[in-house]
């Protein structure tokens, strides 16, 4: 891949005044003039802004002044994040004219590393849902067949990164919302551990289960923005330390690998399980150790129910003003969903918490036979519009959002019509540089 392609390459070549950052984000906006039409990947569009932080960068480095590890690279934020003098509207009509005064915690810190923001990004209403078909900004095509889906709710940010429009985006993850568009769009895909990354200034849809995390071209750039976003917020509910090893440099040689006996019965697709078996090779050459390992009571289709119930109530309580106000500027879709989890009963939404519960305590457990967690990312590859879409897009996401343990999707090969497809990689929770490590190998590895 072109040096000029990644996060890492852009900022290594301006730090070293190869090339200017002015450079960098005139190419985002040539490039976003040919594809905006196509893909509907951005909602916002920041360029002026834009070419002024390239202008102050540029003199810091003219200058001999140290500049930060993400200098000059242009990245887009999906319309759920705040950023000072936009709108966030979450893609629904509902929140139209809600005008952040300040930027979200993880902007800023993106910001002081020498990111440069040039949009904000397409996305499911709400969070909502894992299609991007639903948005008061129009659905969102996938840059590999304009025909196809991106997958949500983070569709707009995969669709910017895999079309080259910045060179990372970020996005949220609640059930699967980062990492199955990264499958489906050819991309990576990180969930960190949960609380390690603030969630203040991002509209919620489950305080339980969300997540924030970038979408980038390459494993090391998923790192190097990890890297900028993690760090406690005081004035985070959810926001944590973490407290245990981290271990980066890890050699995969010897480490225990796991596939669960649980995903079995999903229905995968051909193309996906020979591109996972393939995939379990590589590890193997690499010195991993595969085996099979079941978790005693988790049942997929029970934890989909679970999940749901979960996140409907508290979408309910979070949007319930508004709704309650100006009902008709949600969608119908979404209208539906807010409903089903406002009557959602006490004693449902305690054995939903239970199940939850019960799953988070198994995958932990398992972590303690196990290094690692392998599974397709998404059981199938992006569908197209029209077709009906599979109810178990996030089968393989929703035990690292219940456990809130780190999980990195990334690109394990294509169909034969060229489609993308995405291997998931799970740790344990605060050993997100675990995961990183095994998809860094496994992307050399697998070229």
């Amino acid at each position: 891949m072109d040096e000029l392609e990644t996060a890492a390459g852009m900022a290594a070549a301006v730090a070293s005044g190869e090339v200017s950052p002015v450079e960098l984000v005139q190419r985002s906006l040539s490039r976003v003039q040919l594809w905006q039409e196509p893909t509907n990947a951005f909602t916002q569009l920041l360029f002026g802004a834009g070419l002024e932080e390239a202008h102050r960068i540029e003199a810091q480095v003219v200058a001999g002044e140290a500049v930060g590890p993400l200098a000059g690279v242009p990245i887009a934020v999906k319309d759920l994040f705040d950023l000072a003098g936009s709108d966030t509207t979450g893609c629904s009509l509902a929140y139209v004219g809600n005008r952040a005064v300040a930027d979200a915690p993880v902007v800023r810190r993106l910001k002081a590393a020498g990111a440069i923001v040039v949009g904000k990004t397409n996305m499911h209403e709400l969070a909502a849902g894992a299609t991007n078909l639903i948005s008061a900004c129009g659905p969102t095509a996938n840059p590999w067949d304009l025909s196809r889906i991106t997958g949500g709710s983070s569709g707009g940010s995969g669709a910017a990164v895999a079309a080259g429009l910045c060179a990372a985006a970020l996005g949220t993850d609640t059930g699967g919302s980062v990492r199955i568009p990264a499958s489906y769009c050819g991309v990576v895909g990180f969930k960190p551990s949960f609380g390690l990354v603030s969630t203040r200034g991002v509209v919620p849809l489950s305080w339980r289960l969300d997540h924030v995390g970038p979408l980038t071209r390459t494993v090391e750039d998923a790192r190097i923005l990890f890297e900028a976003l993690r760090g406690f917020d005081p004035a985070c509910p959810d926001s944590r330390r973490s407290h245990a090893g981290d271990p980066v440099a890890a050699p995969i040689d010897g480490l225990r690998l796991g596939v669960l006996r649980n995903f079995n019965d999903e229905p995968v697709e051909p193309a996906v399980a020979a591109a996972f078996a393939d995939a379990l090779r590589v590890f193997e050459r690499l010195g991993g150790k595969i085996r099979e390992i079941a978790l005693s009571s988790y049942d997929s289709v029970g934890a989909r129910r679970a999940a749901l119930l979960r996140i409907e109530a508290d979408a309910a309580l979070i949007h319930a003003d508004l709704y309650e106000q100006q009902p008709e500027r949600f969608s119908p879709a979404i209208r539906g969903y807010l409903d089903y989890g406002a009557r959602a009963s006490a004693v449902q939404l305690a054995r939903a918490e239970r199940l939850i519960d019960i799953a988070a305590a198994e995958l932990e457990r398992a972590f303690d036979e196990l290094d690692a967690i392998l599974s397709p990312a998404t059981p199938q590859p992006a569908f197209a519009f029209g077709a009906d879409p599979p109810d178990n897009q996030n089968a393989f996401c929703l035990l690292a959002n219940f456990a809130g343990a780190p999980a990195i999707s990334l690109p394990m090969g294509k169909t034969e019509d060229g489609l993308p497809l995405g291997l998931q990689i799970m740790s344990a929770a605060d050993c997100d540089g675990l995961a990183l490590r095994l998809a860094e190998a496994y992307e050399k590895a697998a070229g």
